[in-house]
């Protein structure tokens, strides 16, 4: 395969069907959503050029089944390929990959992390527009209170359910 084949696929998961995008360089976009037409139509215009591979994504696959089953780290690893993210959203969205397992952070903490402190806002359409939800783990961010908002990865329901699995360090299966 050539860094300019892009390759799909789907699977279910214990929180909903998960559609991955990617080339061999790593992942582009992930979709979590309750049902597989949707986690399809959440790959975007994209998956329509790209080839049916579950091949190509062993490695990250692995690494989901490894996280479902409790191993809350297993996802670190994961290779992803970004393109063209602004600075500021690169910026949350690596700061968002070192917040530990089974806590939270709040979008300000968010914004300070990437540099700008006063972008709390713009922390949180980083989050809404991360393309890579469970590896970026956004459903780790909360509001300033503590409670809970958006979760484009299936809602509200779903980032409650990862939260209280890595708190508890259990599995969903």
């Amino acid at each position: 395969m050539t860094d300019s084949e892009v390759f799909y696929c789907l699977r279910e998961c214990p929180v909903g069907w998960l559609a991955l995008l990617g080339t061999e360089k790593g992942l582009r976009r992930i979709s979590l959503q309750p049902d597989p037409v949707d986690a399809l139509a959440g790959l975007g215009n994209s998956a329509q050029s790209a080839a049916e591979s579950p091949a190509a994504f062993a490695d990250a696959l692995a690494a989901f089944d490894a996280y479902f089953a409790g191993d809350m780290t297993a996802l670190e690893g994961v290779k992803v390929e970004l393109t063209d993210p602004s600075p500021f959203f690169a910026a949350a969205w690596q700061a968002c990959r070192g917040i530990p397992p089974g806590e939270t952070r709040s979008y300000q903490w968010l914004a300070d992390a990437a540099g700008n402190p006063k972008a709390s806002r713009a922390a949180g359409q980083a989050m809404a527009k991360n393309p890579l939800p469970l590896v970026i783990p956004c459903h780790r961010v909360v509001g300033s209170g503590g409670g809970l908002h958006g979760y484009g990865g299936g809602g509200l329901g779903v980032k409650a359910r990862l939260l209280e699995m890595e708190r508890q360090q259990r599995p969903l299966f």
